[in-house]
């Protein structure tokens, strides 16, 4: 049996710990024939995965640490502490390998704003954002091109960093993450608009983190020409706030809708008290224009609700024909697509239930168990070639 190791030493907070405690969660790693799982993690990281007879946890000095000594420690420090564990593969779900490691490595692209320049650029040319996504673009890339194997969560993901690197000559699998059951609720009868009112509006809702690619502020002057044309419609942004952008996005709010009557930004809402809140909408908008894989959609398709999305990245690989498209730069193209939406109840059944059968296919068992036997899969194979090269 397999001993793996997990380098989750830079995972601090939101999606990567959301996806590394419901992978073990949901983990049956003997039936891939991992026998041991030690995990590299901050105290706190390690607070929110499960306890299991077969998973250990470690917190080092150098994972408690800054990130400056953290970066550090996990470069130059980590592969030695993998030997001394008797580790047999590294798995790294933030995507960095370490420079220095005998054993073989699997990582997982999960951020596309490295590798997509021109969203990187939405923080500005001399941002702070932009200089980060830089330097991750060269750790990143480095770490993809020396892995032993690479997962991607969606088919543009792999394409796009593909490209950007001049090809991948890896073995590559791709896993998309999954969501948790108390997303999954079928779709809701749908409402005409004749039942719909100024004091009884029909409720769109948009969940994502303030930053410029996710495009709030188009979604909001969008709303704000329906209102101007009389439609009863208002939305729901929850979000935590980010730098300028945050800042400009409230104020943008303010101007538009001083009385706060139907721009309602609800700021940061604890994760596990989303699913309340997709309850309460009639429909989703999402208009991010850089994703790997658009998790907080994904949770609306499973969601029972009808969508207005953006067109770009992966998007249309996911929600395929179950939604409809708009141009996330464009207020006049994300206004159609609303307008659209709210006034043809029979469409809106239609794209949520196909989006609803669609959301039933992420499964963090089904992730955890491809996740894992691709893991073992590497493993095996380098065992071989070592056999054979012997």
């Amino acid at each position: 049996m397999l001993h793996l190791g997990i380098d989750a030493s830079n995972i601090r907070q939101g999606g990567g710990v959301t996806h590394l405690s419901q992978l073990l969660y949901a983990a049956d790693p003997a039936a891939a024939g991992i026998g041991r799982i030690t995990v590299w993690a901050s105290r706190a990281t390690a607070a929110a995965l499960p306890a299991r007879a077969w998973l250990e946890m470690r917190s080092p000095a150098w994972v408690e640490a800054s990130l400056p000594w953290r970066m550090l420690g996990q470069q130059f420090q980590l592969g030695r502490e993998l030997a001394q564990a008797g580790c047999d593969v590294l798995f790294s779900p933030g995507g960095t390998l370490p420079m220095w490691c005998t054993v073989p490595t699997v990582t997982m692209s999960q951020n596309m704003l490295p590798f997509e320049p021109a969203e990187a650029l939405r923080f500005g040319r001399w941002s702070a954002m932009r200089l980060k996504m830089w330097l991750l673009r060269h750790s990143l890339g480095r770490s993809f091109l020396q892995a032993s194997g690479l997962i991607f969560l969606t088919k543009y993901a792999q394409e796009t960093v593909s490209d950007f690197l001049g090809g991948i000559r890896k073995p590559m699998a791709l896993i998309p993450h999954g969501i948790e059951d108390r997303f999954i609720q079928p779709p809701r009868t749908q409402r005409g608009m004749d039942l719909s009112s100024m004091t009884q509006p029909f409720r769109l809702l948009y969940v994502s983190i303030l930053m410029p690619y996710k495009h709030q502020m188009e979604v909001a002057l969008a709303v704000h020409q329906l209102r101007a044309e009389g439609l009863p419609v208002v939305v729901r942004f929850i979000g935590a706030d980010w730098g300028r952008y945050g800042r400009e996005f409230g104020q943008l709010l303010h101007c538009l809708d001083p009385g706060k009557e139907y721009l309602h930004w609800s700021g940061c809402v604890p994760f596990d008290q989303l699913d309340g809140n997709y309850r309460e909408a009639d429909a989703f908008v999402f208009a991010s224009s850089c994703e790997n894989l658009p998790n907080i959609m994904i949770e609306a398709m499973a969601a029972g609700l009808p969508i207005a999305s953006s067109n770009r990245g992966p998007m249309p690989e996911v929600l395929e024909e179950a939604g409809i498209y708009f141009d996330p730069e464009v207020p006049d193209s994300i206004a159609e697509a609303l307008r659209k939406l709210i006034h043809n109840g029979d469409l809106r059944a239609k794209l949520a239930m196909s989006a609803w059968e669609k959301g039933q296919s992420y499964s963090w068992a089904r992730c955890a168990s491809e996740t894992f036997e691709f893991i073992a899969e590497i493993a095996a194979e380098r065992t071989l070639a070592g056999a054979g090269k012997g």
